[in-house]
């Protein structure tokens, strides 16, 4: 019950976040820009360890600096990390640009898995970038506002009407998850891209939350 109780106290705290953060930032910037009770709600409840948290934010920066370094204005690449797991979207100009985008980032320390989503085409343009962080805010906020499903478990990405849903999450919040993401207006598409775990370890995790 008392969980019940948390988590319906965060909705509203969660939607007036994500609905300011989609108006002032592009894909990427959504985050850091959700208000510090949310992130405080939110960093309770992680499914990963602070120092599994702490990494993934370390592997984002290195990467998206090594990719950068490597690949200069000619690529838009993004990089995410969730458990140390890495997903790569965006676009590259060849075969040869993705492939060392992937190189670079598994060269991390800390990488455990590198999933490559980067599409060869022509570089995505303001407007396009703009309205996938939209979608993005609108995915979490939908996730925040149904039953069974704790937005702090997931991380969206979204590129080009794709969304991306990463997460420690089991089969059912999986299914669940993708269910609700796809009926989001204006995504064409949903990958997931979860480190799956069994209903016993998130009921262990739920009694015994990270400290």
């Amino acid at each position: 019950m008392i969980d019940g109780m948390f988590k319906k106290a965060a909705r509203p705290l969660a939607m007036i976040s994500l609905c300011c953060a989609a108006v002032v930032s592009l894909q990427g910037c959504v985050e850091m820009m959700v208000g510090s009770a949310v992130i405080g709600t939110f960093a309770a409840t992680d499914r990963r360890t602070f120092g599994a948290q702490t990494e993934d934010k370390s592997i984002v920066l290195k990467g998206e600096s090594r990719v950068a370094r490597a690949l200069g204005d000619a690529a838009h690449v993004n990089v995410s990390s969730f458990n140390r797991r890495a997903l790569l979207t965006g676009e590259v100009a060849d075969e040869q640009a993705k492939a060392t985008a992937e190189r670079e980032v598994r060269a991390i320390e800390g990488v455990q898995a590198v999933s490559n989503e980067l599409q060869i085409s022509g570089l995505s343009n303001y407007s396009s970038r703009s309205s996938d962080a939209l979608i993005t805010t609108k995915v979490k906020a939908s996730f925040v506002d149904t039953k069974d499903l704790y937005g702090s478990a997931f991380k969206v990405v979204t590129e080009a009407g794709v969304v991306y849903l990463m997460g420690r999450v089991t089969q059912r919040e999986g299914d669940l998850a993708g269910e609700v993401a796809r009926g989001v207006s204006g995504v064409r598409q949903v990958v997931k891209v979860f480190d799956y775990i069994g209903e016993a370890e998130l009921k262990e995790m739920t009694a015994s939350p990270n400290k």
